[in-house]
């Protein structure tokens, strides 16, 4: 499990060490940083699998697009460059990387791993020292950035169908949820993890798949069909056992925000690495709350989840969650961004509020899932 991701001059970052939990919780104003810390993770993920054998990381591939340089290097403290350091199942890694600011990737200047520095690598498999990958049978941080799932917020809407891709080439579910109808089609039948499985239900990745849309739109039911003679998908919906199945473009749109969210969490093994942009998009409140539930639940099956958010149902979900017993407190890291500008000299950049075990929150930081009791301070002495 990743424990804690620390960025030196990356973005909006001069330096932050972030602790890591099995499910993390990223909340804060706009812009204050929390899909920077996403996007540094993604990177080299897009370079582990798009690039296995790069000394360069990507700053632009299948799963983001940052631009040049200049978009990745802070702009106050970074010169040429920036840095990422993870702390895997307590070993740490870490990277700094340079390049002029016009450049689209970024030189590996010095990789260090467990103590062990090497500058300027001439060979480097999935960005580490080879014979380091060698000597941990490829490692299993490898492992879990080539097999790390995105999903941002803008994901795919409703289509009259969907392309299926090789489960070799294409294993997760993609950033916009693209693949999910490929992903869920290519894999109906494999097993999800146990811990996941509902009761009475096949434990199928299909079947379990429908029985969890279900629980979000009570009597929601889907089937996914090959069209003949294509290399397409289409994805069926119905709401009520009294309808038949439509294409998701005569469906709800929360639907399809709902659907890659739920492939993905049940396509995943023990130790993969899950990051979700606003899992509540398109959901009503409820649903938001379910949807706190559900990420809590697959977090506790052993599948690392970070998720950004600003949904205070989604944190309700959580603490629920949490209260039941289902993700013992220590398990869940609470973060709260602010933007630099707004902090004053010493002040820390992101607040951690802790869980107790029943739910409860040691401190809300001003700003921190507090707009509802700002806002009914105004209608006090109202009936």
């Amino acid at each position: 499990m990743l424990q804690q991701i620390d960025l030196k001059h990356f973005k909006c970052f001069a330096l932050l060490k972030l602790p890591l939990r099995p499910l993390t919780l990223l909340s804060g104003v706009n812009a204050s940083g929390k899909s920077s810390v996403m996007q540094a993770l993604v990177l080299l993920h897009q370079t582990v699998r798009e690039h296995e054998w790069s000394t360069r990381v990507m700053l632009n591939g299948g799963s983001v697009r940052l631009g040049t340089a200049s978009a990745v290097i802070d702009d106050v403290y970074g010169r040429r460059t920036c840095g990422i350091a993870l702390l895997d199942d307590d070993v740490a890694y870490e990277w700094e990387f340079s390049g002029e600011r016009d450049e689209m990737s970024m030189a590996v200047e010095r990789v260090r791993v467990d103590g062990v520095v090497q500058e300027s690598p001439e060979d480097l498999h999935h960005l580490l020292p080879v014979s380091f990958e060698e000597s941990q049978s490829a490692g299993p941080l490898s492992t879990r950035l080539r097999r790390l799932t995105y999903l941002t917020a803008e994901r795919l809407g409703p289509r009259e169908h969907y392309a299926l891709e090789d489960p070799q080439l294409v294993p997760v579910v993609g950033p916009a949820g693209e693949h999910a109808a490929s992903v869920l089609y290519s894999g109906e039948d494999q097993p999800v993890l146990d811990i996941l499985a509902i009761p009475d239900v096949p434990p199928t990745r299909l079947r379990q798949v429908g029985a969890r849309m279900d629980q979000f739109f009570p009597g929601c039911a889907l089937v996914v069909e090959k069209v003949p003679r294509t290399g397409a998908v289409t994805l069926g919906f119905r709401t009520s056992n009294a309808t038949n199945f439509h294409s998701p473009v005569h469906t709800g749109f929360g639907l399809t925000q709902v659907f890659p969210i739920v492939v993905a969490a049940l396509s995943a093994s023990r130790g993969d690495l899950l990051l979700i942009e606003n899992p509540e998009v398109h959901l009503h409140p409820a649903g938001q709350a379910s949807m706190g539930e559900f990420l809590a639940e697959v977090a506790a099956a052993g599948v690392q989840v970070l998720i950004e958010t600003h949904s205070d149902h989604v944190l309700s979900g959580l603490r629920r969650a949490v209260k039941r017993g289902m993700l013992p407190p220590e398990n869940v890291a609470l973060h709260f961004f602010r933007p630099r500008e707004n902090i004053e000299d010493g002040a820390a950049q992101v607040l951690s509020p802790v869980l107790d075990d029943s739910g409860g929150i040691d401190v809300w930081p001003d700003g921190f899932f507090d707009q509802f009791d700002k806002d009914m301070s105004h209608f006090a002495g109202w009936c």
